[in-house]
């Protein structure tokens, strides 16, 4: 039985361009489109700022009624955090790979160490429970961000 060589052009054969060789890679059909990408990148930090406002003002009144002033906390603190993600995600894509995992653990260690306060937990506890999530988010980031970059240090998405 003969085996047939790939060609060029196959997807995932090595492909010269120059002095280096390259893998070509099949292109991504976009079936949403668009539209869709934009709709998600709004959506995504306004619904996760509703949510953790939410969670904060839930917290914050401990059970009791809920009043104007629990409401309005909750909308402050979900327009806080979606404004502050949306900066985030503007700027780290800029950085190299350990600023940008640190910046996404120092927003995620600051956000929960503010819900952790709500509680009633001491400063010290709560900058400590910060410090160990912020951590472990240090620790994951930065090994999906050293994980996917090539061999001159470029982002592969």
């Amino acid at each position: 039985m003969a085996q047939a060589a790939p060609t060029s052009g196959a997807p995932g054969t090595p492909r010269r361009t120059g002095n280096t060789a390259t893998t070509a890679r099949p292109a991504t059909p976009d079936i949403f489109g668009a539209q869709a990408h934009t709709a998600a990148r709004w959506g995504v930090p306004v619904a996760a700022g509703l949510v953790y406002g939410f969670w904060a003002a839930a917290i914050n009144r401990s059970g009791g009624p809920i009043t104007g002033w629990n409401v309005l906390f909750g909308f402050t603190c979900a327009i806080v955090f979606a404004g502050l993600y949306i900066g985030v995600r503007m700027l780290a894509p800029f950085l190299k790979r350990e600023q940008h995992a640190l910046l996404w653990a120092v927003f995620t260690g600051i956000a929960f160490g503010f819900l952790y306060s709500q509680t009633g937990a001491t400063v010290l506890r709560s900058t400590m429970m910060s410090l160990g999530v912020a951590a472990g988010v240090f620790a994951v980031a930065f090994y999906r961000y050293y994980t996917h970059e090539d061999a001159e240090g470029h982002r592969v998405s």
